[in-house]
């Protein structure tokens, strides 16, 4: 399964993928805005939004791919490894 993580702390970056790796997940994780973000997002089989620490234009630009290629979204306010621990255990499992 391939996940695209937008926003989130760049600290945990690394952290982020080792929790998908858990999942036998591939992520990408973007924590900020990036020229090309429409290109690089792809077409995963979920995207996951952490609300609290993402740009307003990162979310939209993340959602109008997802609404273009119907790829399930997931928002959590929290950007916590708990937070995507949960997320993940509810949709890979």
């Amino acid at each position: 399964m391939s996940i695209v993580i937008i926003g989130g702390n760049e600290r945990m970056e690394c952290q982020y993928k080792q929790i998908c790796k858990k999942y036998n997940c591939k992520a990408k994780v973007f924590t900020r805005m990036a020229g090309n973000l429409k290109t690089q997002i792809g077409r995963p089989d979920l995207i996951i939004l952490f609300t609290s620490t993402v740009a307003h234009k990162m979310v939209h630009c993340a959602l109008k791919e997802a609404e273009r290629y119907d790829v399930r979204v997931e928002r959590s306010h929290s950007s916590s490894a708990n937070a995507l621990d949960g997320i993940l255990r509810e949709c890979c499992n």
